[in-house]
């Protein structure tokens, strides 16, 4: 069963099953931290609204206009956190081919997205935003390298792959204008382009166990935009977006079989 298992696992990522027989795999426990450093959950966007009666009856006749700005996956969500797990087959003393299950994710995050500007009062009303949760899992596959063959052992590793990321929804509020707009589509779920590179050590503390700990560089492509809500507010191109930059520290837990 061992071997039919590796076997499969090796012709999805085009793996020489030889060297695998050869050598043996590894299986690896992963948990950390991902901060994102680049990327927006939405871009900016002016839309005037001729009547706010549609949002509020008690203010029919009544315009505004929204002035949103760009809000950061920092901003938003804050740092996620990391679990997965790995396994790794050896192609001589210092390479090994590895695949890769990673699931991320962090609550829902709050924050005020911009202003709604009211000629009639002159003035500028906040407006909040709340995002559902960000929940998303990685399939990846790449190659790393060891420097050295001893006890500790530091490495650099290069991936790529696909994330899938749920879909998610947003809830924009005007309190001073008592609107609010509740669970807007704003991403539907589907599947990105993944990949970065990893700079690692890894310590033996036995004969088929060790510890590492890694910090690495991570891009994420666009997610699937849903504009069936936001286009009537003339908001369709804030939510263009959804690719992001990320650096995950990671903790590793390797056991070789």
């Amino acid at each position: 069963m061992k071997r039919l298992s590796v076997a499969l696992f090796a012709a999805v990522l085009g793996l020489p099953v030889t060297a695998m027989a050869q050598s043996g795999p590894t299986f690896s426990l992963i948990g950390g931290t991902d901060t994102s450093v680049s990327g927006d959950v939405h871009k900016g966007a002016i839309a005037p609204i001729a009547d706010l009666g549609p949002l509020n009856p008690a203010l029919a006749g009544v315009s505004a206009e929204l002035r949103i700005g760009a809000r950061s996956y920092d901003k938003i969500y804050g740092k996620a956190t990391n679990f997965g797990v790995e396994m790794g087959w050896p192609m001589g003393d210092n390479y090994e081919a590895f695949g890769q299950l990673m699931y991320t994710r962090s609550g829902a995050g709050s924050t005020q997205v911009g202003g709604a500007f009211v000629p009639a009062l002159n003035t500028t009303l906040p407006v909040y935003g709340r995002f559902g949760s960000y929940k998303a899992l990685s399939l990846e596959g790449g190659y790393r390298y060891y420097f050295g063959t001893g006890g500790v052992r530091p490495y650099v590793a290069g991936r790529l792959g696909a994330t899938h990321v749920n879909s998610i929804k947003a809830t924009f509020t005007i309190p001073d204008a008592n609107i609010a707009l509740n669970d807007v589509p704003f991403f539907d779920s589907g599947w990105q382009l993944s990949g970065g590179a990893d700079l690692g050590m890894l310590w033996s503390v036995s004969e088929k166990t060790s510890l590492g700990l890694e910090v690495g560089v991570r891009y994420h492509g666009n997610l699937s935009d849903n504009d069936s809500a936001l286009a009537g507010l003339g908001l369709a191109s804030i939510n263009n977006t959804g690719k992001r930059t990320s650096y995950p520290v990671n903790l590793r837990l390797q056991m070789r079989f």
